[in-house]
């Protein structure tokens, strides 16, 4: 189910798997290629992230590998996701979508493999249950933002009929994310993303009629407002949305975590070199809290 070395390492490289690790991983493939523990585990956990490809759903789980922790644990699932890659592109092609938006969605692989050095010092993946919707084919890179084929909950679904939109709940919707590492959240960036957003969804899942882009994030926190000048592009970002409703609980570790790169950084420590550095840290410094945010508006 896996690559010799010499394929292996040109597969991670599509994957945007960083330089640094890629030799280590060839290295350790030959270990789950000869071990049978570790190959049943992987056909098992390749079956579990491959059923039902391409249908929208909130599955997000992979089986756990039960093994000590180190360098094989901590990457384990990029091998689970290359043996899966030829199930996802065989979707993607019988789709039509394109190489190069194929290409640039899987690579968020290689983004999370970032992020996790980043927080921890280390290579691993950092959140593999997030990569599950790309190589289900639930969730396209276009441009600066990425789209999640999704479904709309009944609350939202209410906020939207009651803006006079032709909606029930569970009818198709795109969730917007904003990935890291891809430079300013700018004005024209994000225009350029939905204008890609409605031709894409249109021409590949045509079944899916999608009226509404919805999206949760601590972006959408309106304190934002009270920190940042309003030409700045996080409120410009913001302008786009409507309100579908307010959380009452916290989420503090959220833009401490998309910030600053570690949700358990000390508040005191944290640095104030940019405007959104300083917005986030002296809000809490001055006991405030920040919320995730959650908004809409019509595709």
């Amino acid at each position: 189910m896996l690559p010799e070395a010499d394929e292996l390492a040109e597969v991670l490289l599509d994957l945007g798997v960083p330089h640094e690790d890629i030799d280590e991983l060839v290295r350790m493939s030959r270990r789950v290629r000869d071990d049978p523990e570790l190959r049943r585990f992987l056909e098992h956990a390749v079956a579990e992230l491959v059923a039902g490809m391409g249908k929208i759903s909130d599955r997000d789980d992979l089986p756990e590998l039960d093994w000590p922790t180190g360098a094989l644990q901590r990457f384990f699932m990029v091998y689970v996701f290359v043996a899966a890659l030829p199930h996802t592109r065989a979707h993607h092609q019988e789709r039509g979508i394109p190489a190069d938006v194929s290409r640039r969605t899987l690579a968020d692989l290689g983004r999370n493999i970032a992020v996790h050095r980043r927080r921890h010092g280390r290579g691993g993946v950092q959140a593999p249950w997030w990569l599950t919707h790309h190589f289900r084919g639930e969730l396209y890179q276009l441009g600066r933002l990425q789209f999640e084929r999704s479904r709309v909950g009944r609350p939202t679904a209410q906020v939207l009929t009651a803006a006079g939109l032709d909606v029930e709940p569970g009818d198709p919707c795109l969730n917007v994310h904003i990935p890291d590492f891809l430079g300013p959240l700018s004005p024209a960036a994000c225009d350029r993303s939905l204008a890609l957003a409605r031709e894409f969804f249109a021409l590949h899942y045509p079944e899916e009629r999608c009226q509404a882009v919805v999206c949760h994030s601590w972006l959408l926190d309106p304190q934002l407002r009270q920190y940042l000048p309003a030409h700045t592009n996080i409120v410009r970002f913001q302008e786009r949305f409507r309100v579908i409703r307010e959380d009452s609980e916290p989420s503090d570790a959220e833009p401490v975590q998309y910030v600053f790169g570690d949700p358990e950084l000390p508040v005191p420590d944290l640095p104030r070199r940019t405007s959104v550095e300083r917005a986030v840290g002296d809000h809490l410094r001055a006991g405030g809290h920040w919320y995730i945010g959650h908004g809409w508006f019509p595709l």
